[in-house]
């Protein structure tokens, strides 16, 4: 992580700034596997976000509540980390044996597929400086093209490493192409030798441990006025 981390607590006042002249790395963690704090387990109900993943960043994402990060408030920083995902249905509908996708380690198949396939991913925690989030998110990009959203149903992440920080934009364009930059090196580093054996965790595949949603998983999140953002 970054020599000066940012934890989860509070919301930076001076976003770091996004600097388009620093070549990004192919992958990151160490060769050898996962290290501390890393692997890091996160269950939740997928809840609804502000809704422009998909229409301004072409980035579907899953949003875990904050309770599923909150364990993790001092020990993580916020920005964009990578690992494996699965969707879950509900209890009352039979979970199949679990499977793994080797295909999406090389790029994300637009077949759909199962709720129970566990599919390499790419996680942003924070405020979102370039949107000025008035709230913490956690926001779960699964690298597989569902054909459709999955609210309500149970997300397992165990995340394994960490991409970058969390900056802030001149532009949407800057944006989209470091989240698309997101995306290759997390299914490079994931589809390592060391990485590859936690799409078997038994996390996933374990019996449910959450409670019935207390909050209305389709409650869409309030954004910021325009006058809220430039006072931001």
């Amino acid at each position: 992580m970054s020599a000066h981390p940012r934890t989860l607590h509070t919301r930076p006042t001076t976003p770091l700034q996004h600097d388009p002249s620093v070549e990004r790395p192919e992958v990151t963690g160490a060769e050898s596997g996962p290290e501390s704090p890393f692997p890091v387990y996160l269950e939740g109900w997928v809840t609804r976000g502000f809704g422009r993943g998909s229409k301004d960043l072409g980035c579907p994402t899953a949003n875990l509540p904050d309770s599923s990060i909150d364990p993790y408030a001092t020990t993580l920083q916020t920005g964009v980390y990578y690992g494996y995902a699965r969707v879950l249905d509900p209890p009352d509908h039979p979970q199949n044996s679990l499977e793994f996708s080797t295909s999406a380690s090389s790029s994300s198949s637009s077949t759909p597929c199962p709720h129970d396939q566990v599919w390499p991913m790419v996680m942003s925690i924070g405020w979102n400086p370039f949107y000025k989030n008035r709230s913490r998110t956690a926001e779960v990009h699964i690298l597989h093209d569902y054909p459709h959203d999955f609210y309500g149903k149970e997300l397992r992440v165990v995340m394994l490493g960490f991409i970058r920080p969390e900056y802030n934009y001149s532009s949407m364009d800057a944006l989209i192409k470091d989240i698309n930059t997101d995306k290759e090196v997390s299914l490079r580093s994931v589809s390592r030798p060391a990485y590859t054996p936690f799409a078997q965790d038994p996390f996933f595949t374990r019996e449910s441990r959450l409670e019935e949603p207390k909050e209305d998983p389709n409650k869409v999140r309030e954004k910021p006025t325009m006058e809220e953002r430039e006072k931001l």
